[in-house]
């Protein structure tokens, strides 16, 4: 058993490693997830967010940052934790098995234009490629946030920002990182965003974003 103060160093130096990757190759990607978003939550759209276990934390941290703040003052944005649905989770997971817990809401809930993110350390679990395969039927945009490639999960989605280590903590909090990032980079857009990507992009428009 190694001593209590080397796993530490290991653990602070396998993140080091993540980071590094992270703002070398994915720091451009986080920000045009933010513009993205600044086009489509000002016009009524809605993100979606979900994982299990640790990854349904970091989700649920999405959300409340999106809903609430990040660090300045905002208009309150539509974002749902599809996890923390507690009735709905097990009242489908009862009558349609685990698998189909996220993809039954977001068929109920999900809109043309809206944005499903699943957050997942392996990019294996089932009810999240569930969710993603139903996502992108319905026209949802669908970002996966997992660790390294390949993996199902980041096949499965339209973008997917991937962690590269083996730790399972580490990719974790890399995760957490990433959010606070997309969030930094999503108020500093701010909405005024909307009108230039929307004239970009043809799918993103009022009336694909309800």
């Amino acid at each position: 058993m190694s001593h209590p103060l080397e796993s530490a160093h290991q653990h602070c130096q396998s993140l080091q490693e993540a980071l590094g990757h992270l703002r070398r190759h994915s720091l451009h990607q986080l920000a045009r997830w933010a513009s993205h978003l600044s086009a489509v939550l000002p016009l009524g759209g809605r993100l979606l967010a979900a994982g299990n276990g640790g990854s349904a934390a970091q989700a649920q941290h999405l959300t409340a940052e999106l809903v609430g703040r990040y660090q300045q003052e905002r208009p309150a944005y539509s974002a749902v934790a599809l996890h923390a649905e507690t009735s709905s989770v097990t009242a489908i997971g009862n009558d349609y098995g685990f698998d189909q817990v996220f993809a039954r809401q977001v068929e109920a809930h999900g809109r043309p234009g809206d944005i499903l993110v699943l957050l997942s350390t392996s990019g294996r679990s089932g009810n999240l490629l569930a969710a993603a395969d139903t996502a992108r039927k319905a026209g949802l945009r669908v970002w996966a946030l997992t660790g390294p490639r390949p993996n199902p999960l980041a096949d499965a989605a339209d973008e997917a920002l991937c962690i590269e280590s083996a730790s399972t903590a580490t990719v974790q909090e890399a995760h957490l990182i990433a959010l606070h990032i997309l969030c930094e980079n999503f108020d500093a857009v701010g909405p005024e965003a909307a009108a230039a990507l929307s004239a970009e992009e043809p799918g993103i428009s009022p009336e694909g974003a309800v």
